[in-house]
């Protein structure tokens, strides 16, 4: 049988880009209220000045992503947000992406949030916390640049064969082997400090932690499954960071 937004020989199916805007508008404007909430409801209080730096540096980041890869890779963001409907998503990567993705960052925030109401941590200067926005950015930056070099990237792990899945080698991936995840670690343990929370750093090194176990078995899996990757593995050695892993 067909998945949603194919044809049934497999095919992607025309590509409705109004219905793929709402969609992706929607989706962002949930994620910043969800944040929002995490954060506010649980420092008990709205007068927090690097919550609102934070979000709104968010919803800056997020809302040129959307315009960016509506723009320039349209079905790159159709792949992404149709992926959990993809039969051939690895089982293992359903729950990695959830804690990865979901899981992780809102208990960042919530613990931030505990942290800013009962005072557990003791606050940094607010030039370092200003400081942190430059590494989370840089984050995010480095998301980005995977996005356009790799038209194959993902939600969910998984070969698109129907999309003619073959090993990406420009931009980042002449560096790691997994820009992507490099650039989200960035981001993971950057939060905590922009929020001036020690203690999220504790989730904030799990989700990082996670991390790198999707990016082992992503690995493995492209090994197996994604023909030229074994080769491109031997010329590309570091999976994450140049010249350590």
């Amino acid at each position: 049988m067909a998945q949603p937004g194919e044809h049934p020989l497999g095919e992607p199916a025309p590509l409705d880009l109004p219905a793929l805007r709402r969609r992706v508008v929607r989706g962002l404007l949930a994620n910043v209220l969800i944040q929002a909430a995490f954060l506010f409801l649980a420092a008990g209080r709205v007068d927090w000045l690097m919550a609102w730096v934070y979000l709104a540096m968010n919803v800056l980041v997020m809302a040129g992503e959307v315009v960016w890869l509506l723009r320039v890779s349209p079905n790159l963001v159709r792949e992404r947000v149709t992926a959990w409907k993809r039969p051939d998503v690895k089982g293992w990567d359903r729950w990695i992406v959830v804690v990865m993705a979901v899981a992780g960052p809102l208990t960042i925030l919530l613990v931030a949030g505990l942290d800013q109401r009962f005072g557990w941590s003791a606050v940094g200067p607010l030039w370092l916390q200003l400081a942190m926005l430059t590494p989370a950015l840089a984050g995010h930056g480095l998301v980005m640049w995977a996005m356009r070099a790799n038209p194959f990237f993902s939600a969910l792990v998984r070969i698109q064969a129907e999309r003619g899945h073959r090993v990406i080698t420009g931009g980042p991936y002449r560096h790691v082997r997994h820009p992507g995840y490099s650039g989200a670690i960035l981001w993971y343990l950057a939060t905590p400090l922009i929020l001036g929370s020690l203690w999220a750093l504790v989730p904030a090194v799990l989700t990082v932690a996670v991390t790198v176990l999707r990016t082992v078995l992503e690995d493995r899996t492209l090994f197996r499954e994604l023909d030229g990757y074994p080769g491109y593995a031997r010329q590309v050695r570091w999976r994450l960071l140049p010249g350590l892993w």
